[in-house]
């Protein structure tokens, strides 16, 4: 056989393989994406399975947004054809292959303006509707509901501080569950897939509610994409931003800073009620932690903070130091730890109140008094710490002063 035939043969084969991989990668994208597709639904209030465009919006200024991001995709698109489609006719048209020759052209005073002006007009054209809408976003008087959002690694702290509900306070962590589901490797199909949370931020439908966003550890971000809302949450800085939800249900977004190891489990779920339904979380909410408040100056048995100790640790350390106790990568393990188990209880007390390692271990003033004697006395009391020592929340309230 020629060199020729050989090499030709040889393209052959190779064309061939090329078909067949591509058919093989194109074929098993498809099935992919159906089990994909059949496995999870839309998230109404969430993600959509292979979506495209923008959340659905629930709020004015969400739609604003959406009608700006068109306006500016469809003029940037119409600019680019007409300026290419021009560039392209002159380089085939009159190019040197068919006789044409390159000449110096005089620049004539109204080409000079119309090339200065014109883009001048585009520019501000673009900037009138964006100003617009960025002024409105800032815009956070005359809220109905003040509610400030901290961002801590890695969860959610809500405090109502003005308007009906003023005084309630929580934390918004995502569900164990979700915490399992991950862990395992193989999470089941779950539409709301590190999007539940335990205790998701209430707000009444139709009313202007004021989000302030801080945090006390690292830069973090709030951020529901239905609202058209995205703020940072800065330590030591007070933001603000706002929102006003036009119907009921339930939305979703994220952190949306990139906070450290756990920054994909820092859900935000938004929960929009009517005005009645709104009324009677507030009520239900505020008897729950009148009931739930503890005396700082009650002295607790060793089996009762142990108990309580037990799910204080669930909410908020097991993520870090795992159920075991035993730690993971750079994260210290509670059990058998010198600093749990040391006879000084107030240097564990110092570290969950002022954190430690540069911020790797948070700090963890947010928690009440009581539970924070509880979740020690619990480390202190669990797995081979059998130490039978007790932190008071007493203990708390001295060392906060």
């Amino acid at each position: 056989m020629s060199t020729t035939k050989k090499t030709v043969h040889s393209l052959r084969n190779r064309w061939a393989a090329l078909r067949a991989a591509v058919t093989t990668l194109a074929l098993g994208a498809g099935a992919w994406s159906t089990v994909a597709a059949q496995a999870v639904n839309d998230l109404a209030g969430g993600p959509a399975v292979n979506q495209l465009n923008f959340h659905p919006p629930v709020t004015r200024i969400a739609e604003e947004q959406h009608w700006l991001h068109w306006f500016m995709m469809i003029l940037c698109a119409v600019i680019f054809v007409i300026v290419f489609g021009v560039m392209f006719y002159s380089i085939l048209k009159h190019r040197k292959s068919v006789g044409h020759k390159a000449e110096a052209l005089a620049e004539p005073i109204w080409v000079e303006l119309g090339w200065t002006i014109v883009p001048l007009l585009i520019v501000i054209g673009m900037a009138l509707p964006a100003t617009k809408v960025l002024v409105a976003q800032k815009d956070t008087t005359n809220s109905d509901l003040t509610i400030k959002a901290t961002g801590m690694q890695w969860k959610w702290g809500y405090d109502y501080i003005k308007g009906e509900g003023e005084g309630i306070g929580f934390l918004s962590t995502l569900d164990t569950s979700h915490r399992v589901m991950s862990n395992s490797g193989k999470p089941e199909a779950t539409d709301d897939y590190l999007l539940k949370v335990d205790n998701p931020l209430v707000v009444p439908v139709g009313k202007k509610v004021r989000i302030i966003t801080t945090a006390n550890d690292v830069i973090h971000a709030w951020m529901v994409p239905a609202f058209g809302v995205k703020q940072d949450a800065i330590p030591g800085f007070v933001r603000d931003t706002w929102f006003r939800a036009e119907k009921t249900g339930d939305f979703y977004g994220q952190c949306a800073e990139l906070c450290g190891k756990e920054h994909a489990y820092m859900p935000i779920h938004v929960k929009v009620v009517s005005a009645e339904e709104y009324t009677a979380w507030v009520t239900g909410k505020q008897k729950a932690m009148a009931a739930a408040a503890d005396d700082p100056s009650k002295v607790w048995t060793l089996a009762d903070l142990v108990k309580r100790g037990e799910s204080v640790y669930a909410a908020n350390c097991v993520a870090c130091h795992q159920a075991n106790g035993k730690g993971a990568g750079p994260i210290k393990p509670l059990d058998g730890s010198a600093l749990v188990t040391a006879a000084d209880k107030g240097l564990m007390i110092n570290v969950l109140l002022n954190g430690a390692a540069g911020g790797s271990m948070p700090a963890w003033k947010q928690l009440s008094d009581t539970e924070l004697a509880a979740v020690m006395t619990y480390a202190k009391n669990n797995w081979s710490n059998k130490t039978e020592q007790i932190v008071q929340p007493a203990d708390v309230v001295a060392a906060r002063k």
